[in-house]
Protein backbone atom coordinates (compact mmCIF):
# COMPACT_ATOMS: atom_id res chain seq x y z
CA UNK A 1 0.00 0.00 0.00
CA UNK A 2 2.63 2.48 0.63
CA UNK A 3 3.83 3.46 -2.73
CA UNK A 4 6.21 6.48 -1.51
CA UNK A 5 8.34 8.37 1.10
CA UNK A 6 9.75 12.08 1.45
CA UNK A 7 13.29 12.14 2.37
CA UNK A 8 14.91 14.74 4.77
CA UNK A 9 18.59 14.34 3.59
CA UNK A 10 19.50 16.45 6.57
CA UNK A 11 18.06 14.26 9.29
CA UNK A 12 19.77 12.50 11.20
CA UNK A 13 19.34 8.88 10.03
CA UNK A 14 19.13 10.02 6.22
CA UNK A 15 21.86 7.73 5.53
CA UNK A 16 20.13 4.50 6.76
CA UNK A 17 16.90 5.84 5.30
CA UNK A 18 18.98 6.31 1.75
CA UNK A 19 20.38 2.75 2.24
CA UNK A 20 16.39 1.62 2.45
CA UNK A 21 15.22 3.23 -0.16
CA UNK A 22 17.98 1.77 -2.41
CA UNK A 23 17.37 -1.62 -1.51
CA UNK A 24 12.80 -0.75 -2.79
CA UNK A 25 13.28 -0.53 -6.08
CA UNK A 26 9.72 -0.36 -5.89
CA UNK A 27 9.00 2.72 -3.24
CA UNK A 28 9.04 6.02 -5.03
CA UNK A 29 10.91 8.67 -3.34
CA UNK A 30 10.80 12.62 -2.87
CA UNK A 31 12.32 15.35 -1.32
CA UNK A 32 11.07 16.71 1.93
CA UNK A 33 12.29 20.50 1.99
CA UNK A 34 13.03 21.25 5.40
CA UNK A 35 13.33 25.26 6.22
CA UNK A 36 11.48 25.03 9.76
CA UNK A 37 11.81 22.04 12.69
CA UNK A 38 15.12 20.77 11.53
CA UNK A 39 18.48 20.64 10.61
CA UNK A 40 20.12 22.28 7.63
CA UNK A 41 22.28 21.15 4.75
CA UNK A 42 24.35 24.71 5.08
CA UNK A 43 26.28 25.78 7.49
CA UNK A 44 24.91 28.32 10.15
CA UNK A 45 27.28 31.26 9.16
CA UNK A 46 25.61 30.94 4.98
CA UNK A 47 22.34 31.08 6.46
CA UNK A 48 21.91 33.29 9.50
CA UNK A 49 18.52 34.90 8.64
CA UNK A 50 16.80 31.06 8.89
CA UNK A 51 18.36 29.86 12.07
CA UNK A 52 18.69 30.34 15.83
CA UNK A 53 21.31 30.66 17.78
CA UNK A 54 21.77 26.59 17.87
CA UNK A 55 22.05 26.73 14.14
CA UNK A 56 18.83 25.14 13.93
CA UNK A 57 15.65 26.34 11.77
CA UNK A 58 13.32 28.54 13.74
CA UNK A 59 10.22 25.94 15.00
CA UNK A 60 7.56 28.81 15.14
CA UNK A 61 6.00 28.79 11.40
CA UNK A 62 4.72 32.56 11.93
CA UNK A 63 7.85 33.33 12.92
CA UNK A 64 9.88 32.23 9.94
CA UNK A 65 7.44 33.22 7.58
CA UNK A 66 7.64 36.61 8.51
CA UNK A 67 11.52 36.61 8.14
CA UNK A 68 11.60 34.93 4.82
CA UNK A 69 9.31 37.88 3.90
CA UNK A 70 10.84 41.06 6.06
CA UNK A 71 14.55 40.06 6.13
CA UNK A 72 16.47 41.15 3.07
CA UNK A 73 18.87 38.30 2.98
CA UNK A 74 16.30 35.57 3.96
CA UNK A 75 15.39 35.27 -0.02
CA UNK A 76 19.03 34.35 -0.93
CA UNK A 77 19.67 32.35 1.93
CA UNK A 78 16.19 30.42 0.93
CA UNK A 79 17.67 29.54 -2.17
CA UNK A 80 20.98 28.96 -1.24
CA UNK A 81 19.59 26.22 1.07
CA UNK A 82 16.76 24.82 -0.81
CA UNK A 83 19.62 23.82 -3.80
CA UNK A 84 21.82 22.25 -1.37
CA UNK A 85 19.14 20.29 -0.67
CA UNK A 86 18.13 19.09 -3.88
CA UNK A 87 22.08 18.70 -4.57
CA UNK A 88 22.01 16.23 -1.45
CA UNK A 89 18.97 13.96 -3.13
CA UNK A 90 20.54 14.47 -6.36
CA UNK A 91 23.76 12.89 -4.49
CA UNK A 92 22.11 9.85 -3.60
CA UNK A 93 21.25 8.31 -6.84
CA UNK A 94 17.39 7.99 -5.74
CA UNK A 95 15.20 9.76 -8.85
CA UNK A 96 13.04 12.12 -7.72
CA UNK A 97 9.44 11.50 -7.36
CA UNK A 98 8.03 14.70 -5.94
CA UNK A 99 8.55 17.58 -3.70
CA UNK A 100 6.82 18.52 -0.32
CA UNK A 101 7.82 20.49 2.70
CA UNK A 102 8.19 20.38 6.65
CA UNK A 103 5.19 21.82 8.44
CA UNK A 104 4.21 22.23 4.38
CA UNK A 105 6.10 25.56 4.38
CA UNK A 106 6.08 25.73 0.90
CA UNK A 107 2.71 26.87 0.82
CA UNK A 108 4.79 30.07 1.67
CA UNK A 109 5.09 31.92 -1.55
CA UNK A 110 8.89 32.71 -1.38
CA UNK A 111 9.45 28.86 -0.50
CA UNK A 112 7.00 27.94 -3.27
CA UNK A 113 8.49 30.06 -5.85
CA UNK A 114 12.32 29.12 -4.93
CA UNK A 115 11.36 25.55 -4.94
CA UNK A 116 9.60 25.56 -8.51
CA UNK A 117 12.64 27.62 -9.69
CA UNK A 118 15.50 25.15 -8.30
CA UNK A 119 13.76 22.31 -8.61
CA UNK A 120 13.01 22.24 -12.14
CA UNK A 121 17.08 22.10 -12.66
CA UNK A 122 16.46 19.00 -10.83
CA UNK A 123 14.24 17.19 -12.68
CA UNK A 124 10.79 18.06 -10.59
CA UNK A 125 8.05 17.36 -12.03
CA UNK A 126 5.30 16.76 -9.11
CA UNK A 127 4.60 18.37 -6.00
CA UNK A 128 2.14 17.91 -3.08
CA UNK A 129 -0.39 20.04 -2.44
CA UNK A 130 -1.82 20.52 1.44
CA UNK A 131 -5.37 20.82 0.42
CA UNK A 132 -7.46 18.94 2.67
CA UNK A 133 -10.90 17.94 0.79
CA UNK A 134 -14.55 19.65 1.69
CA UNK A 135 -12.81 22.94 3.22
CA UNK A 136 -10.68 21.51 5.52
CA UNK A 137 -7.83 23.88 4.96
CA UNK A 138 -9.97 26.78 4.03
CA UNK A 139 -7.63 29.33 6.22
CA UNK A 140 -4.96 28.66 3.19
CA UNK A 141 -6.97 28.24 0.61
CA UNK A 142 -5.69 31.74 -1.55
CA UNK A 143 -2.35 30.62 -0.69
CA UNK A 144 -3.12 27.05 -2.36
CA UNK A 145 -4.89 28.54 -5.49
CA UNK A 146 -2.05 31.00 -6.06
CA UNK A 147 0.17 27.56 -5.74
CA UNK A 148 -1.55 25.78 -8.37
CA UNK A 149 -1.30 28.40 -10.34
CA UNK A 150 2.00 28.33 -10.46
CA UNK A 151 2.65 24.73 -10.20
CA UNK A 152 0.41 24.59 -13.94
CA UNK A 153 2.84 27.65 -15.79
CA UNK A 154 5.94 25.62 -14.80
CA UNK A 155 4.00 22.57 -15.91
CA UNK A 156 4.56 20.73 -12.48
CA UNK A 157 2.41 18.23 -11.72
CA UNK A 158 0.13 18.31 -8.24
CA UNK A 159 -2.85 16.04 -6.51
CA UNK A 160 -6.06 17.75 -5.73
CA UNK A 161 -6.57 17.15 -2.19
CA UNK A 162 -4.60 15.14 0.80
CA UNK A 163 -5.02 13.42 3.81
CA UNK A 164 -2.68 14.14 7.08
CA UNK A 165 -2.67 17.70 6.87
CA UNK A 166 -5.17 18.58 10.00
CA UNK A 167 -5.12 15.08 11.17
CA UNK A 168 -1.20 14.70 11.25
CA UNK A 169 -0.67 11.61 13.60
CA UNK A 170 -4.32 10.77 13.97
CA UNK A 171 -4.53 8.49 10.47
CA UNK A 172 -5.58 5.20 12.30
CA UNK A 173 -6.99 2.25 10.58
CA UNK A 174 -11.09 3.19 11.52
CA UNK A 175 -10.21 6.42 10.13
CA UNK A 176 -8.47 5.59 7.13
CA UNK A 177 -11.26 2.89 6.21
CA UNK A 178 -13.78 6.11 6.79
CA UNK A 179 -11.63 8.21 4.38
CA UNK A 180 -11.24 5.18 1.29
CA UNK A 181 -15.26 4.85 1.68
CA UNK A 182 -15.89 8.57 1.10
CA UNK A 183 -13.00 9.76 -0.72
CA UNK A 184 -13.25 12.88 -3.29
CA UNK A 185 -13.36 13.03 -7.32
CA UNK A 186 -9.31 13.49 -8.64
CA UNK A 187 -6.29 12.60 -7.06
CA UNK A 188 -5.70 12.25 -2.96
CA UNK A 189 -2.52 11.43 -1.37
CA UNK A 190 -3.12 9.78 2.29
CA UNK A 191 0.19 10.24 4.20
CA UNK A 192 1.36 8.99 7.12
CA UNK A 193 3.72 9.53 10.40
CA UNK A 194 4.37 5.87 10.65
CA UNK A 195 6.66 4.30 13.50
CA UNK A 196 7.53 1.35 15.65
CA UNK A 197 7.31 3.41 18.58
CA UNK A 198 8.15 6.90 20.28
CA UNK A 199 11.48 7.73 19.53
CA UNK A 200 14.57 10.24 20.45
CA UNK A 201 14.34 13.70 18.26
CA UNK A 202 10.92 13.72 17.17
CA UNK A 203 9.70 17.27 16.25
CA UNK A 204 7.91 19.31 18.88
CA UNK A 205 4.48 18.99 18.77
CA UNK A 206 4.13 15.38 18.01
CA UNK A 207 3.70 14.07 21.42
CA UNK A 208 0.52 13.26 20.58
CA UNK A 209 1.22 11.50 17.68
CA UNK A 210 -0.47 7.96 17.23
CA UNK A 211 3.03 6.75 15.06
CA UNK A 212 1.75 2.96 16.12
CA UNK A 213 -1.42 3.00 14.69
CA UNK A 214 -0.57 5.00 11.98
CA UNK A 215 1.81 2.45 11.07
CA UNK A 216 -0.48 -0.23 11.56
CA UNK A 217 -3.14 1.24 9.18
CA UNK A 218 -0.52 1.05 6.73
CA UNK A 219 -0.33 -2.37 7.14
CA UNK A 220 -3.74 -3.51 7.89
CA UNK A 221 -5.36 -6.44 5.37
CA UNK A 222 -8.96 -4.21 5.83
CA UNK A 223 -7.37 -1.05 4.73
CA UNK A 224 -5.89 -2.93 1.37
CA UNK A 225 -9.39 -4.78 1.01
CA UNK A 226 -10.77 -1.29 0.99
CA UNK A 227 -9.06 -0.47 -1.66
CA UNK A 228 -9.74 -3.07 -3.75
CA UNK A 229 -13.30 -2.83 -2.72
CA UNK A 230 -13.77 0.64 -3.21
CA UNK A 231 -11.86 0.25 -6.67
CA UNK A 232 -9.29 3.16 -5.94
CA UNK A 233 -6.12 3.19 -8.21
CA UNK A 234 -2.76 3.63 -6.80
CA UNK A 235 0.28 5.67 -8.48
CA UNK A 236 3.01 8.02 -7.39
CA UNK A 237 3.11 11.47 -7.97
CA UNK A 238 6.18 10.31 -10.72
CA UNK A 239 3.61 8.49 -12.38
CA UNK A 240 0.93 11.00 -12.24
CA UNK A 241 3.48 13.59 -13.93
CA UNK A 242 3.88 11.23 -16.26
CA UNK A 243 0.23 10.89 -17.31
CA UNK A 244 -0.23 14.88 -17.41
Amino acid sequence: MLRAASLMVAGRAAEDAIERARRLPGLAVGLHVVLVNGRPVLTADRIPDLVDANGEFLTGLVRAGLRFFARPGARAQLAAEIRAQFERFAATGLALDHVDAQSHMHVHPTVFCAILAIGREYGLRAVRMPREPRGGTRSIEPWLALMRARARRAGVAYNDYAFGVNEAGALTEGRVLEILDHLPDGITEIFFHPATGRFEGADRGTEAFRWEQELAALTSARVRASIARNGIDSMTYGELASSS
